[in-house]
């Protein structure tokens, strides 16, 4: 606890007096000097007082209505909220010194004593004073007896002293000088350190006060209250002047030489307080360490039915993305087979086309033939054998309109065998011939092919990567190129990759559209020409090999679609 005037909050303290006179001088003495009082008229009140709040120090008067100032400190000292609590005892009476300390007070002053010496041992209470902290773990359980340090240069009353002060059962170590106490002082530390320090301050061999400035720098690093009680012994009767200085020292308390019982009875109560303060702590400590425990406990229990809720959360939102999932995929399946089915269609229709074309005129030979046959039996010899002669033109020209035919139909059965799932060892070159000759309706004669199948002539990939692929790509090239231009088709591979690249002559693909030619539903053609899921398509069957399709410039300035596909992804 800080001293009054040096805090921004000013120390609390609880006035026990009948008195009005006196409590309103005590009041306005001990408000000037920058303290908060508050004020009881009976020792009945002051413990409801303290049932509600506890302040930093409690000045009695000895003669109270009802219960007496010495039971109240006995009450004080029974409850574990208040037993450390610092109290001054008043008294106008003599022989009230003994009775004050022996029921527990920590000081005592007469009513007519020196009011600056009051405000100084209220300040000295106030700074050993230790504040309660939750955060001080328990202390030892132990009982703990108190240890005090008697420096005084005389033999014969250090062995005095030690004699008065052990009958209190304290362990009591005695030096004759500077040297020995400070060396004492630094070697005492943990529960081997002091908790009274008594100095004379008149000895002959040393200068006493510059002593206890000493061995106040040497708790004055220390929390407040931690240190030891510092206690200087003067003469019988010092003067006022003398105690300013000694407390300006840093002593907490002067007792008279001549008086050593009351000494013995001031440091047997600071000891005691001590004690309580340490137990207090370590109670306290094991009430903290209790509430955190279950506080813990609460928290882990809280975060396991969190993880509960969560794990939950997460199974439905796993099942719903499941489902969701599915549905996905299903509508993805019926996109890719409309998709196909549209392709299918403008495939069947370029080949009714090419079978429509030698169909007709092996019909239009047929007629021929069977009309020269019929007319063989009239006629001249010569004019039958330019008969048979024209019939057998006709009859060549028939068989290549139906070679042609049967042609289309093999590559038909081909593209349909290309069209299973499952992977196996392709012909790349036989496999694109194939494709060409089913879209060749598409190509006609305006558009050129260009072939260079340099890479591998065989990879372990499933049909449809050279089925629906490139004949998607080689039918956005067409489409590409309405006036007629070239097609490129070439192969190539390395240790580590197979490629297969499509290159056009026509307009190619602008940079700000790149991104989006493999999207679902996007498209260059005029509506109701395309349906934008060729490239889409094309890119997930790719993607199945775990390879790559991407679109870059061609050398003539047109499109470049590159299909990758990973050798070990191949070989799977």
């Amino acid at each position: 606890m800080s001293e009054a005037g040096t805090s921004e909050v000013p120390a609390r303290i609880l006035l026990v007096e009948d008195s009005e006179t006196q409590a309103l001088e005590l009041r306005l003495l001990l408000e000037a000097h920058g303290f908060a009082v508050e004020r009881c008229a009976s020792a009945e009140t002051a413990l409801d007082h303290l049932n509600r709040s506890q302040p930093d120090l409690v000045v009695a008067d000895y003669h109270l209505p009802g219960m007496n100032g010495d039971e109240l400190i006995r009450q004080v000292r029974l409850s574990l909220r208040t037993r450390a609590l610092p109290v001054l005892m008043l008294t106008g009476g003599s022989g009230g010194e003994r009775q004050g300390l022996e029921s527990g007070a920590d000081a005592y002053l007469p009513k007519s004593a020196d009011r600056d010496l009051m405000i100084l041992r209220i300040r000295a209470l106030l700074r050993e004073r230790r504040p309660t902290t939750d955060g001080e773990g328990p202390g030892a359980a132990a009982f703990r007896r108190g240890r005090v340090l008697v420096i005084d240069g005389s033999a014969t009353y250090r062995t005095f002293l030690a004699g008065v002060m052990g009958q209190d059962g304290h362990h009591v170590a005695s030096v004759d000088g500077p040297e020995a106490a400070l060396a004492a002082l630094d070697a005492a530390a943990g529960d081997e350190a002091f908790d009274c320090v008594t100095v004379d301050l008149l000895g002959h061999a040393y200068d006493g006060l510059a002593l206890c400035r000493a061995i106040s720098q040497r708790r004055s690093g220390q929390a407040a209250g931690a240190g030891f009680h510092l206690v200087g012994i003067a003469g019988s009767d010092p003067a006022k002047d003398f105690l300013v200085e000694a407390y300006a020292a840093g002593a907490d308390d002067v007792v008279s030489k001549t008086d050593a019982e009351v000494l013995a009875l001031r440091v047997r109560g600071f000891v005691r307080r001590r004690l309580l303060e340490e137990d207090d702590r370590r109670i306290a400590g094991q009430f903290g360490e209790r509430e955190r425990a279950v506080e813990r406990a609460r928290a882990e229990a809280e975060a396991a039915e969190a993880r509960a809720r969560l794990a939950d959360a997460l199974e439905r939102a796993n099942r719903d993305l499941a489902d969701a999932n599915r549905q996905l995929t299903e509508a993805q399946s019926k996109l890719v087979q409309a998709a196909k089915m549209a392709s299918l269609g403008e495939l069947v229709a370029g080949i009714a086309h090419e079978i429509n074309n030698p169909l007709a005129f092996i019909l239009a030979h047929q007629g021929t033939v069977e009309r020269l046959l019929g007319e063989l039996p009239d006629a001249a010899p010569e004019a039958a054998a330019r008969a048979i002669d024209k019939a057998r033109q006709r009859v060549g020209s028939m068989r290549m309109g139906l070679t042609r035919i049967q042609d289309l139909v093999l590559n038909l059965r081909k593209f349909s065998r290309l069209d299973e799932g499952e992977r196996a060892l392709v012909n790349v070159p036989e496999a694109i011939e194939t494709v060409l000759a089913l879209i060749q309706h598409k190509l006609g004669e305006r558009i050129a092919v260009e072939r260079s199948f340099a890479g591998r002539a065989e990879i372990h990939c499933t049909p449809a990567l050279l089925n629906q692929v490139v004949m998607n790509i080689l039918g956005n090239a067409a489409d590409a190129m309405p006036q007629g231009g070239t097609i490129r088709i070439t192969t190539q591979s390395n240790p580590e990759l197979d490629e297969i690249r499509i290159s056009d002559t026509g307009p190619g693909i602008p940079d700000t559209l790149r991104e989006k030619i493999f999207e679902p539903f996007f498209t260059t053609k005029p509506v109701g020409s395309g349906t934008g899921l060729g490239l889409a398509i094309a890119y997930s069957v790719v993607q199945a090999h775990s390879g790559s399709l991407t679109v870059e410039t061609a050398p003539g300035g047109g499109a470049c679609f590159v299909i990758g596909i990973p050798r070990q992804a191949a070989s799977a």
